[in-house]
């Protein structure tokens, strides 16, 4: 336990703003409130969070909850944490509010004041870094995690020294403008909710503008649920240029090409019901509090739900292209990395899922397949291996003992640019030879590698060296064909993140179809009790 090493003491004296010092009676022996803290905290299972123990010791265990005001400043806190999408009930207001007085009895004063610490410890951690850990439902997870016990012990003593204590607790959640517009949107789609749903469209084949069809009156009283005005038609059947005109609105709102065609995706979000936006909203509110301290300073961020990349520099997009990610069976993980190099005219050494599941089945259907997509086998050595040589039928079953390479050049799987990163997942950024798929609006098509549509400019970016690197001198080695790996001249945090929540240019807030269905697990952890693996 923590409070066995007293040493440290100066390790946590920031916590009272100077050297520890424990309150004395006349007599020079500890207050007996002081001594019955630290006696009380001793006690406490060595698994125990050690942020509150921390606290008390570098404040000398004086007690922080006389005046009862404070007691309902934490209370009131705790109601606010359901606009957050947080849970009141974890933090047991009920518990709370028999405990406003303070008590003369010195052991019901202690519990009372352990219990006002460890709850306001509580929320303040959940506001900030989250309730649920992140870590517990990607495996890939290493975005900044939760300080340790020492720097949340100075956090929660700024949260105490604070003349507004509710305020305080409130400026621990992300000052960020997505986190605000969630708050404001969860605040709407509740009040929606409990007016019930809106009219469901039913499915069906796509519905274009021209086209008359027994679904457009349900269509055309969704959107008119929604705000839409002015929808009224002669022929209610008929998908008219007005309501043609509201469905592209709806579509921008939501992320979506915004085309006026309702298939599959523009469907499923149209009948996404207010309680399902208001958890939705939920999830996004917890998932922004997981990586708030990364979304500052200089970054390339991929936006995994948005198909977009941005390099934001000095706090402006400096470079922005459309990307396209792994499809829903070969998700794109969230992680933050780094661009270690890039590779011009990169050679591809196909990676152990897609050489199991695409290249050695494709072989064995078509013995042609290696040489129409310009791949050859070596061993580990390097050695060219004839592939007739292969029991292919085999080789899922009893493995391969070699590698697939295939030959650099724009006709490449990955183009003529790659960005390595340092992830051991073999997820890097690329260029690519199928450069039509940019055109389409959903882009989750990939094998988990992120496909850039303008490699060029982020190259030049990246390399920050005009003398050598600008970009007719990129032309010209690319088109060399010369396979050369160059290191980064400028180091930039690289965050692969997947929200279904976004803003806009213009600031708007965009609720977008969960394409890997990643909402869920969040909620269901936000469900669980106090804790959430953290």
């Amino acid at each position: 336990m923590v409070l066995a090493a007293q040493v440290r003491a100066d390790d946590v004296a920031w916590a009272a703003g100077g050297p520890a010092s424990v309150e004395s009676a006349p007599d020079g022996a500890m207050d007996p409130i002081a001594a019955l803290i630290e006696q009380r905290l001793a006690l406490r299972s060595a698994a125990a969070d050690e942020t509150t123990a921390l606290l008390y010791l570098g404040r000398g265990y004086r007690p922080l909850w006389g005046d009862p005001e404070r007691a309902s400043a934490l209370l009131s806190a705790i109601e606010q944490a359901a606009t957050h999408g947080l849970d009141p009930q974890d933090f047991r207001p009920q518990r709370l509010r028999m405990l406003r007085a303070v008590p003369d009895d010195p052991v019901e004063r202690v519990d009372r004041e352990l219990v006002l610490t460890d709850t306001l410890a509580e929320l303040v951690r959940q506001l900030r870094y989250g309730k649920v850990d992140p870590r517990t439902l990607y495996r890939e997870w290493n975005y900044t995690p939760v300080p340790n016990p020492y720097q949340l012990a100075g956090e929660l003593a700024r949260v105490l020294d604070a003349a507004d204590l509710r305020a305080a607790i409130e400026a621990q959640a992300p000052a960020v403008p997505l986190y605000r517009a969630l708050r404001r949107a969860l605040a709407t789609y509740q009040s929606l909710a409990a007016l019930g749903d809106w009219p469901k469209v039913p499915g069906g084949s796509t519905l274009r503008p021209g086209q008359s069809s027994v679904r457009v009156p349900a269509l055309r009283a969704r959107l008119q649920a929604d705000g839409e005005e002015g929808l009224d038609a002669a022929d209610p059947a008929r998908f008219d240029a007005l309501l043609a005109a509201a469905v592209e609105r709806f579509q921008e709102r939501h992320g979506l090409e915004a085309d006026g065609i309702v298939g599959a995706q523009t469907l499923r979000a149209l009948n996404t019901s207010p309680a399902e936006r208001a958890r939705q909203v939920r999830a996004n509110l917890e998932r922004l509090r997981w990586v708030a301290a990364d979304l500052e300073g200089d970054r390339l961020y991929v936006d995994i739900v948005g198909y977009r990349a941005d390099l934001v520099l000095g706090g402006r997009s400096a470079w922005s292209s459309k990307v396209i990610v792994g499809r829903p069976t070969r998700k794109t993980p969230s992680l933050r990395d780094s661009v270690v190099n890039l590779v011009l005219n990169p050679k591809w050494v196909v990676p152990p899922t897609i050489l199991r599941e695409d290249v050695i089945p494709g072989v064995v259907h078509n013995p042609d397949y290696l040489e129409s997509h310009r791949m050859h086998v070596v061993d580990r050595s390097g050695q060219t291996i004839d592939p007739a040589s292969i029991d292919w039928s085999g080789a899922r079953r009893g493995g391969f003992p070699y590698m697939i390479v295939q030959a650099s050049g724009a006709q490449g799987s990955l183009g003529r640019i790659k960005f390595s990163l340092s992830n051991r997942y073999a997820i890097y950024l690329h260029d690519t030879n199928a450069r039509a798929l940019f055109g389409r609006a959903e882009r989750a098509l990939s094998s988990g590698c992120v496909r850039v549509q303008q490699p060029e400019e982020l190259a030049v970016l990246l390399l920050d060296d005009a003398d050598h690197w600008g970009p007719a001198a990129l032309a010209a080695a690319l088109d060399s064909g010369r396979t050369r790996t160059l290191p980064v001249g400028r180091e930039v945090r690289v965050l692969l993140h997947y929200s279904t929540a976004a803003l806009d240019a213009s600031g708007r807030l965009l609720l977008r179809n969960d394409i890997y269905d990643h909402d869920a697990g969040i909620l269901d952890a936000l469900a669980a009790g106090p804790g959430g693996g953290h």
